[in-house]
């Protein structure tokens, strides 16, 4: 009995001293990693104070200078832009690894694609616009950082808000009375689409799916001719519904820019 008396009070203390390492690892690796944030490779284009390529594989063109976006854009790679159906999702991106890095988060919009090269030496990478890159960057020394060319940084996928931005509908060169293109802009929350559906004026024919055509073009060809006004039922990346009604006039044009009177909250 006085062998076991000594030997339980060791076991005891092996146990309580494995669960304390255990802890104490654990408490090491989230401090390494802040919840909410995950890495990113960050590069630049276009002019130093510029927005990137006006237009970009999403179709947004000049708008990308313009507000709400301001320049303040990316382009991705394949794994968030996927195929088209990342434009216009936000991301917070910041830097720390460089001196000239604020490490303050700034938000980006996804309106481009970055097909190769840097683009895909990581997971998931961000091809910032001047503008952009150099916003990550104490006062006064964009253009240092930007000589950098390309950082490492921490990027965390945010909702969209666009202070009272409502949803743009551009009729695309090509749309005639048999076939409609869309372009389909400023979405706040998501930001991005997962289903676009057409009614027509009257409503008799219900709604009819439309098909993502590219980037953040949707389409939809007609039997008949089409019948305007038209509305738009949009279905956001977690599935939250909304409806433009009558937001394609009578006497829609292509070229055409048609902003609605509603927005994701």
């Amino acid at each position: 009995m006085a062998l076991a008396t000594r030997v339980f009070p060791s076991l005891v203390t092996f146990v309580a001293l494995a669960c304390f390492a255990l802890r104490s690892f654990a408490s090491v690796d989230y401090d390494r990693k802040p919840s909410g944030w995950s890495v990113a490779g960050a590069t630049w284009y276009g002019p130093p104070n510029g927005s990137g390529t006006d237009g970009g594989a999403c179709g947004y063109q000049g708008d990308v200078g313009q507000p709400p976006f301001n320049s303040m854009i990316s382009a991705g790679s394949p794994s968030i832009y996927e195929s088209g159906k990342g434009c216009g999702s936000c991301y917070q991106v910041k830097c720390s690894g460089n001196p000239f890095c604020s490490g303050n988060p700034v938000t980006v919009v996804l309106t481009d694609l970055c097909p190769g090269g840097a683009c895909l030496e990581e997971p998931v990478h961000f091809d910032l616009s001047g503008t952009a890159f150099g916003a990550m960057a104490h006062p006064g020394q964009a253009d240092q950082l930007r000589n950098a060319g390309k950082l490492q940084v921490q990027y965390s996928r945010v909702p969209c808000n666009w202070h009272g931005v409502d949803i743009a509908f551009r009729v695309e060169a090509g749309s005639n009375p048999y076939y409609l293109a869309v372009l389909i802009e400023d979405e706040a929350g998501d930001g991005d689409l997962s289903a676009v559906e057409l009614m027509q004026g009257g409503g008799g024919g219900g709604w009819a799916a439309m098909q993502q055509s590219w980037g953040a073009v949707w389409k939809y060809n007609s039997g008949p001719p089409l019948q305007a006004p038209m509305s738009i039922r949009l279905t956001s990346g977690s599935g939250k519904t909304l409806v433009a009604s009558n937001v394609i006039p009578a006497g829609w044009q292509p070229g055409g820019t048609y902003r609605s009177i509603v927005n994701f909250s």
